[in-house]
């Protein structure tokens, strides 16, 4: 008899044990029977997991007497060994192997042979199926299979009859259930308190048994052909690029994707009865064991690629593809995702999402740099273990988030919750302080004007330029648009936002960043054959120079702007510049769209400020020929360190490696104010570092006058600009720069806090 036949047939007098009118105990003695009957056994048991032991529940051959009586411990026993690896033994004689553990009271002395499965829910063993033979012989393939089959469906009467704790299925310890502190990298400072909510829910199988097995052949063959499309779609985009380690990640995807055994496997478990669902779960859980058993990394590295397009295939075929997002979000949210994209983050209320948890996540990434902006404190690197925070953190789950001291505590005590209430509350109290400084202008000690700005780039963000009281918006982000869209926006949308942006700022300036998109910000609409075959996006094909080889895309954007700033000023700024050209080029544009508009009699602004993003380094060595051409310029400093350090900022591994208070950044950046002292170019910074107070400090100190900062952060920049003497720090700075080895941080922290400075 084949695998599929014998579980064929076991799971048709289970589906009719499970549908009589027993009580769950009733149930389990009737299900060791057909086990038993059906492998020609004399012994089956189920042993399952209570109070943190393993107890014997049902029976056929042992000692009747024995049920509820034998517990074991996980790890104990083969029975325990089994649970606690997750795997499956078969033993020709049980005795012979090194965890064999003896109980007399169950009679077990006179079988030789055993073969036992896990009984997993949401892959932790909540038990054990086992079966046991006088005579001393390995069981079959095919009647492992049908263990491993039959044991899903226990799972599912196991679960379903309450018979283990919520705690024990999803095998949490003692420890576990109790408060858990879960530690990173703090990327966005700041506190939120809310329950847990993945990104991407986990998919729940509600039905193992099938009704009618052609019809779960046919969700298969759909699927597969759903994620197929889906792969090869992959090779499109331009973040999964062409050439080295991307390539090979495709390749892999592909070959399983198309691995006619992979399939054979699932189609074989819907032949014994199981629904689509159970039947790629089933498969799945056969990776999983085989996983636990490869020394090789590689080899155990193209597991896991076969265990995600497993959860991939999972979520097409049981229609489970939202995100939280899309499900939407009914309480206080905190978060968590193994990486978000910025558009993802986007999707979600802004008043429901307080916080974010992500196992990956940069300093300098995208997301955070939205997140920023929202005011949402995001937590990095929180990655705990094989199992990631799935181990320990359940939806659902109370999480305090103190972003700023880079923790999260899960699950708190009430002594833990009141004294976290009791910090909100102190910082709610900070924020209204800051917000009183509003009207106030930012004035140092010695008299010096600095402009405060703030960074924008959605219509919604407006309503903080009044809240803050900041000097106008020192960068208006106009890729967000781009980012969020299905299509790219046509000249009707961006002129209408465009317009809503300058009538909220009112006579405020307003600094449109034209649109910064390609490398880490991809859209499929806007793929080049050129940004596919970036193999290091972030210094590829995008920005300015995606923008000038897209003729209609920079004349749109350039006419929307103009006309929506007609009887106005408007300041443009263009992102990437690494020479003047490039400057002069994107200008013209702006000057076409310019003539072509007076040409119609169209109103056009009263006046155009141009400036440029000082981003790449090389644009430094060349100040002299471009500050002529410019209004102003913003040094934006979160791109200008990646490419100073050779570090990728999307890269985890490398999270930790800015520190934009290096002596190498600090006199990269006291150079290039230097070169515009004498012109008529204002000089200001428009990256995050202008946003953190320490920072903030070191750019006042070599002759930056104009920050442009996240809302969040426009009050307290305002109430540390008022307790700084410019003359001396601006020595100390100098001095610190001349010095060899020297650690600037610790010395700005130490200055400061001599003069009673806070920079937390």
């Amino acid at each position: 008899m084949s695998a599929a036949a014998s579980a064929r047939q076991i799971l048709t007098s289970l589906h009719e044990v499970m549908a009589s009118r027993l009580h769950a105990q009733g149930k389990l003695d009737s299900v060791v029977e057909i086990i038993g009957e059906s492998l020609t056994s004399e012994v089956c048991s189920i042993y399952l997991l209570r109070e943190g032991m393993l107890e014997l529940f049902a029976t056929r051959g042992l000692n009747k007497s024995a049920v509820h009586v034998t517990r074991m411990a996980i790890g104990e026993g083969l029975t325990g060994t089994i649970a606690h690896n997750i795997e499956t033994l078969n033993l020709a004689e049980a005795k012979a192997h090194p965890d064999f553990s003896y109980r007399p009271e169950t009679g077990e002395e006179k079988f030789h042979s055993f073969a036992g499965v896990p009984i997993v829910y949401r892959e932790r063993a909540v038990g054990v199926l086992c079966v046991q033979h006088v005579e001393p012989r390995r069981y079959e393939e095919v009647e492992i299979e049908a263990l491993q089959t039959t044991a899903m469906v226990l799972s599912e009467l196991i679960t379903n009859a309450d018979l283990v704790d919520e705690e024990e299925a999803l095998g949490l310890t003692a420890a576990q259930q109790g408060p858990q502190t879960v530690t990173g990298l703090s990327l966005v400072k700041g506190l939120a308190a809310g329950i847990a909510a993945y990104h991407q829910p986990r998919v729940q199988i509600t039905q193992v048994m099938a009704e009618d097995v052609e019809a779960e052949r046919q969700r298969v063959y759909l699927a597969f052909d759903k994620m197929r499309e889906q792969i090869d779609g992959l090779s499109n985009q331009a973040e999964f690029g062409i050439g080295g380690e991307h390539e090979e990640v495709l390749e892999t995807y592909k070959m399983f994707a198309y691995d006619e055994g992979w399939s054979r496997r699932i189609n074989e478990a819907i032949d014994s009865g199981l629904t689509a669902e159970a039947a790629i779960e089933r498969v799945q859980q056969h990776t999983r064991m085989r996983m636990r058993e490869i020394d090789d990394p590689l080899l155990a590295d193209r597991m896991h690629d076969l265990e995600d397009l497993a959860n991939r295939l999972l979520r097409i075929v049981s229609g489970q593809l939202g995100t939280a997002a899309q499900q939407g979000l009914r309480k206080d949210t905190i978060l968590i995702a193994k990486n978000l994209g910025p558009a993802e983050l986007l999707e979600y209320d802004r008043r429901r999402l307080k916080g974010v948890i992500l196992e990956e996540g940069s300093l300098t990434a995208h997301v955070v740099i939205v997140a920023r902006a929202m005011g949402i404190p995001v937590l990095g690197r929180a990655n705990h273990g094989k199992g990631g925070l799935r181990g320990i953190v359940r939806d659902g789950d109370e999480i305090l988030l103190d972003a700023t001291a880079a923790n999260a505590t899960v699950r708190p005590s009430p002594q833990v919750a009141d004294a976290f209430a009791q910090r909100f509350a102190k910082t709610k109290e900070k924020q209204a302080a800051y917000a009183s400084l509003r009207d106030v202008e930012p004035f140092t000690r010695c008299g010096t004007r600095i402009q405060v700005m703030m960074n924008a780039g959605l219509r919604d963000d407006m309503a903080s330029l009044a809240m803050t009281g900041a000097d106008g918006v020192g960068l208006f982000r106009t890729e967000f648009q781009f980012l969020v869209s299905a299509t790219l926006p046509q000249r009707e949308r961006q002129l209408k936002l465009y317009r809503d942006v300058l009538d909220a700022a009112g006579d405020k300036p307003v600094i449109f960043r034209t649109v910064d998109i390609g490398g880490d910000k991809s859209v499929p609409y806007l793929a080049s054959r050129i940004a596919e075959n970036d193999e290091n996006p972030a210094m590829g094909w995008r920005a300015l120079r995606l923008a000038l080889t897209r003729e209609g895309l920079m004349k749109a954007q350039a006419r929307a702007l103009l006309e929506a700033a007609a009887g106005r000023s408007l300041y443009v700024m263009f992102p990437m510049v690494s020479e003047p050209w490039e400057f002069d080029m994107a200008k013209a544009v702006f000057d076409d769209q310019l003539a072509f508009l007076r040409a119609k009699k169209k109103r056009v602004p009263e006046a155009i400020h141009f400036g440029a993003m000082l981003e790449v380094p090389a644009l430094a060595e060349v100040l002299d020929l471009l500050l002529p051409k410019l209004s102003f310029l913003s040094v934006g400093t979160n791109d200008l360190t990646q490419f100073l350090f050779a570090a990728d900022r999307g890269n985890p591994a490398l999270a930790e490696r800015y520190d934009w208070l290096s002596v190498s950044i600090m006199r990269f950046l006291r150079r290039v104010s230097q070169s515009t002292v004498g012109t008529n170019v204002d000089l200001g910074v428009c990256g995050e570092m202008g946003g953190r107070r320490l920072e903030a400090l070191a750019l006042l100190g070599i002759g930056f006058r104009r920050l442009s900062i996240t809302p969040a952060a426009v009050g307290p920049i305002k109430e540390l600009v008022r307790k700084v003497d410019l003359a001396e720090l601006t020595a100390a700075m100098n001095t610190w720069l001349a010095e060899p080895g020297i650690n600037l941080r610790q010395a700005l922290t130490d200055w400061a806090a001599e003069r009673e400075i806070e920079v937390d």
